[in-house]
């Protein structure tokens, strides 16, 4: 299982350490916050004890309603039950008493510098959170966003990955991952691939060596991540291994449980792959939009026959 820890989450969201500063090392597990309210009125059947716990401004002005005594309880029912931090999104006025317990109990209390939306920081810290835990492996291949498609291009060693992205890349899209594709299961349908920070903005090309695309490119020719839509396997050319269909279905590669659609583009000289991959990606995206050009041929020619 991946983890995070406390000291994380502080850094990517400029947190205001509280209490509990010696314990930012406290290490997160799951993937979605918990706001506390039913604890609050004495409800445990369902405490996710391992979420961190958010207070917004509805929690808050309900424990100021408290008096000093049935608030020591409330909070003392949750403390006690050591969540790795509490998040205040509020500010930090009359916390006094949250502090305390969070001292005693070991557990950080962290402030957004700044009151802001609880739910607009639930979505955001959220979305990290899902980001960073997710369960994630190591391909070969190159993983390159064409014309806003994720697409994973896979192929034995030498096969010419690398400089079929950087012609794609003179073309105006952007590269993701090259050697080492780094993927994120982030749902039951959703793929993300990155890079392992080491090969950021780096294309290898046999004969040239390596290149940072950014510097040669520019900004535009690099993107952090992408979600992988279409898998394209490049292969050495065989004669009559390719059928002329009007349509070509889509098989479907595993990773980590979710079905990826998969192609194989062969390749022989002269033959515009960069080209063709663009084409494959635009084709995928116009099914997602319900068109498939051969039902429209066809079509075409059921009604000229019918009119005959």
């Amino acid at each position: 299982m991946k983890k995070i820890t406390v000291e994380n989450v502080v850094r990517t969201f400029s947190l205001k350490i509280v209490a509990g500063e010696s314990k930012l090392q406290k290490v997160i597990t799951q993937s979605r916050v918990h706001r506390p309210g039913l604890e609050f009125v004495g409800h445990f059947d369902f405490f996710p004890t391992e979420r961190v716990q958010i207070l917004g401004k509805k929690e808050i002005t309900y424990l100021h309603k408290l008096s000093k005594e049935e608030r020591k309880i409330r909070i003392g029912n949750i403390v006690k039950y050591h969540p790795p931090c509490f998040i205040v999104t509020a500010g930090e006025e009359g916390l006094t008493y949250l502090t305390h317990h969070c001292i005693q109990e070991g557990i950080p209390l962290l402030v957004t510098k700044e009151p802001e939306s609880t739910s607009e920081f639930i979505t955001k810290l959220d979305a990290y959170l899902v980001k960073e835990l997710a369960p994630e492996i190591a391909v070969h291949g190159v993983c390159l966003n064409v014309s806003g498609i994720g697409i994973l291009l896979r192929g034995q060693s030498g096969v010419g990955k690398s400089e079929t992205a950087h012609t794609l890349i003179r073309r105006g899209h952007r590269l993701v991952a090259d050697d080492i594709v780094v993927l994120k299961k982030l749902s039951a349908q959703t793929i993300l691939g990155t890079h392992d920070e080491k090969t950021r903005e780096f294309l290898a090309l046999r004969s040239i060596g390596l290149l940072n695309v950014v510097r040669l490119y520019g900004r535009k020719a690099f993107q952090d991540e992408t979600r992988i839509a279409l898998e394209i396997n490049l292969t050495k050319w065989e004669k009559d291994a390719l059928y002329n269909d009007l349509d070509q279905e889509f098989h479907h590669t595993d990773f980590m449980g979710v079905k990826i659609p998969s192609i194989e583009i062969q390749l022989q000289p002269g033959r515009d792959v960069a080209g063709l991959i663009e084409a494959a990606a635009n084709n995928w995206y116009l099914r997602q939009q319900g068109y498939i050009a051969a039902e429209e041929f066809m079509s075409r020619i059921e009604a000229e026959n019918a009119s005959k």
